[in-house]
């Protein structure tokens, strides 16, 4: 075994880098007579494209070209949507989304031309002087209303501005259980539209190789093999002609694994101005044009027998997609979480449908979560609401109705086998930190200073995958360093220390000697995801089998070395050994007689199914009945991720993921008026969560090892997202509901906490 390997809470490598400020940012790097795009964007939701007249912006101060749609037409793909969601009504309709349109603008910031010039702030100027003139069309910017029957249609192959209508489950079975059930319940709730908002703005640079006609992107990705995949589409390029690098990405959240309309023209510029050509968004930008998160207004019902015991599930669903289908959009409210709406829970029976509409709005895509999120959310305020109307209280129906552990391996109603777990144990764990029994005397404490105090519980359950497969590289130097090569890509969550700490393990080597390099398609053939919180699932696995191949090959050297058969030599702790003997020879020695002075393989690991990370939150808030000020007291996690490999990092992914979601729930929401026009377009305007917003988390653990895939581990990073909404929502609702208040909707905002309490006062007056 290595120094320090798995089960170590080491201090993130990477960190004392950005800290500071020796990060390498795609903004970072410039070139010499390099040139700057700026994009002109729709100030209409909808709207035809009459004339563009770029005569003025071409004559002005250091511009070097002005493109329309009109002039890469024909020379550049469409953008791409790979989710084939089949539904009822056949395969997701996929419209045209061109990198610049040409005749029809679908939502406010869609780029209709582009500047290029010596500066960024010449390329402003002179992007001010394009001028377009529109003919304003309808605009449907509601995401229910986008179905009614009198929505302006946003695409004529699109009637009914319906993408894909899609079904899952058992409906007769689902139906029958419903009708004969002692007790129905139901919600009608909004999941929020999200900004991404990472720190780091989206960006590009590129440059063109004349001789070897080959392009290079510098971009912000989370894997730069998918994203030159699928820019290789748009390019209209074999994939050798396209390298794609990324270096240090400043958070993603999903939003950056997508090819957008910016990097294409960067690129496309470069090779046709064989200039260096680097664009820099800028937050009012990113406001418009990045992929936004989840928008879905979904009817949740639960159906339950005379004891309480949960019989059935169904639901009906309409989410957003925006104005164009983006790479993965309509895949995540469809398959990315089937059958997780039963959560945890012993459901016999369910049945979704989802229609995945056109809006006059930013597209949508994977946010933090991905479809996970929404599903927990709806059956976690069910079993809320079930236990209100039974008069039981919500933490007993849940242990009622939990998948027992006897019972695991389980296979649900949604098609989905819980190979581990031990779901009562991890609430009971989590009732024990949250010190659940000491609620009452705190309420009681809080009533006599004239304020509401409400407990939210909720069990989550996530799928952990990422997209399937992953390539890692492990050389080994005579230089005594070992190098680590993946081909997904890290925007924060750690993956230069958990990897090398994987490595180390398995090579028996420090951590210190363990370099991870990521970022490079030239560096290894293929290369995944990161995404899906699977990275380690799947890149874990390939670095073992790469750091098998490497000690292999070593064997053989170390045997040739130490004159003896190779079935006679040993290796443990960097050091290969003749069995008997004290005749010993080094790793690094051993790399030093190789013909290149290293030692190096590849691997390819594919996985398996998915793994379910599970867990639970429990949400102690107080409420100012003067004010509608709801504060976050208390936050606690418990969660099963399976074997952990570094339990600080784990603690961290579950603090940023927690503060994601308790912002949904406190205060994000993104908001379009009638006309499309983005009303939270700043962080005036759009609310954030900060420090001051949150209590110091309890965050522990109850794992058991996953049995899909060699490492025993389960995904950690979307976890937060997915558990806190609920559990913060319930808590407000426990707050109120002596009032009668059975739901809220996110986000539960001060004003619409105060607002509900006139109006509730003004009833009983």
């Amino acid at each position: 075994m290595g120094q320090f390997a798995k089960g170590q809470g080491l201090r993130r490598k990477e960190d004392d880098r950005l800290i500071i400020g020796k990060g390498r940012f795609t903004d970072d790097f410039s070139e010499p007579d390099q040139v700057h795009a700026v994009f002109v964007r729709s100030p209409y939701a909808h709207a035809d494209i009459l004339s563009i007249d770029v005569s003025a912006a071409k004559a002005a101060p250091g511009v070097v070209a002005v493109l329309t749609g009109a002039d890469v037409d024909g020379k550049l793909g469409l953008i791409p949507c790979i989710a084939g969601v089949e539904g009822t009504d056949g395969p997701v309709k996929v419209p045209p989304r061109r990198v610049l349109t040409i005749d029809r603008v679908r939502h406010v910031g869609e780029p209709v031309a582009v500047v290029f010039a010596t500066s960024v702030n010449l390329a402003r100027d002179a992007a001010d002087l394009v001028v377009v003139d529109y003919a304003p069309l309808p605009v449907i910017a509601d995401t229910k209303g986008a179905i009614s029957a009198d929505a302006p249609v946003i695409w004529d192959m699109v009637p009914g501005n319906v993408a894909v209508a899609w079904e899952f489950g058992d409906r007769a079975a689902c139906d029958a259980a419903f009708a004969k059930a002692a007790r129905t319940v139901d919600v009608e709730l909004v999941n929020n539209r999200l900004v991404v908002a990472a720190m780091e703005p989206r960006n590009a640079r590129a440059s063109y190789d004349a001789e070897q006609d080959r392009l290079t992107l510098h971009v912000p990705t989370q894997g730069v093999h998918i994203h030159r995949m699928l820019a290789a589409m748009v390019f209209m390029l074999p994939p050798e002609k396209l390298r794609v690098l990324t270096t240090d990405v400043g958070g993603s959240f999903g939003m950056k694994s997508f090819v957008y309309p910016e990097p294409v023209m960067v690129g496309y510029a470069a090779r046709l101005l064989r200039r260096p050509v680097k664009w820099q968004a800028d937050r009012s930008e990113s406001f418009l044009s990045d992929n936004q998160g989840r928008d879905h207004v979904t009817h949740g019902e639960l159906a339950l027998d005379a004891d309480g015991n949960f019989t059935a599930f169904r639901m009906t669903n309409v989410a957003a997609m925006g104005a164009y289908l983006s790479a993965f959009g309509p895949g995540v409210p469809t398959m990315a979480a089937a059958g997780l709406q039963v959560g945890c829970y012993k459901i016999p029976v369910m049945h979704l449908q989802t229609k995945c509409v056109f809006t006059n709005t930013t597209p949508v895509d994977a946010y933090r979560g991905a479809g996970r999120p929404e599903a927990a959310y709806v059956i976690e305020r069910l079993v809320d609401i079930a236990a209100r109307a039974l008069n039981r209280s919500p933490i007993d129906l849940r242990r009622q109705n939990l998948i027992p552990k006897d019972q695991i391996p389980y296979a649900t109603a949604g098609g989905i086998t819980y190979d581990s777990g031990d779901f009562v144990g991890v609430l009971d764990r989590a009732l024990v930190r949250a010190d659940v029994a000491g609620f009452a005397a705190r309420k009681a404490k809080s009533q006599a200073a004239g304020r509401r105090r409400g407990l939210g519980v909720c069990y989550y359950v996530e799928k952990a995958a990422g997209i399937g497969n992953e390539t890692a590289g492990v050389s080994v130097g005579a230089n005594g360093k070992v190098r680590v090569v993946v081909g997904n890509h890290t925007s924060g969550q750690g993956q230069e220390t958990v990897f090398a700490q994987v490595a180390a393990d398995r090579l028996g080597v420090t951590y210190d000697q363990v370099e991870v390099v990521q970022g490079d398609t030239d560096w290894l053939p293929t290369g995944g995801l990161s995404a899906g919180s699977g990275s380690l699932m799947v890149t874990g696995p390939a670095i073992d089998m790469a750091s098998d191949k490497v000690l292999d090959e070593a064997r053989d050297l170390a045997a040739d070395a130490l004159e003896a058969a190779k079935a006679d030599i040993t290796y443990s702790d960097g050091v290969f050994k003749i069995v008997g003997t004290d005749r010993v020879i080094g790793l690094f020695d051993v790399a030093a007689r190789a013909p290149d002075k290293t030692i190096s393989a590849q691997s390819m690991f594919q996985l398996g199914p998915p793994s379910y990370p599970n867990g639970c939150h429990v949400c102690e808030v107080e409420l100012d009945p003067d004010t509608g000020v709801v504060q976050v007291l208390r936050h606690t996690v418990v969660d099963d991720f399976g074997l952990l490999i570094n339990p600080m990092i784990v603690e961290g992914q579950i603090h940023g993921g927690t503060v994601q979601g308790l912002g949904q729930a406190m205060g994000e929401h993104v908001v379009y008026d009638e006309e499309g026009q983005l009303i939270t377009g700043s962080f005036m305007d759009y609310w954030m969560p900060r420090a001051d917003n949150m209590p110091t988390f309890a965050v522990d653990t109850h794992n058991s090892l996953s049995t899909t895939n060699p490492m025993g581990v389960k995904g950690c990073g979307e976890a937060g997202a997915t558990g806190a909404p609920p559990a913060f929502v319930n808590a407000v609702v426990d707050a109120l509901s002596d009032l009668g208040v059975s739901h809220i909707d996110m986000p539960v905002t001060a004003l619409k906490v105060w607002t509900l309490l006139q109006t509730l006062r003004k009833k009983a007056a």
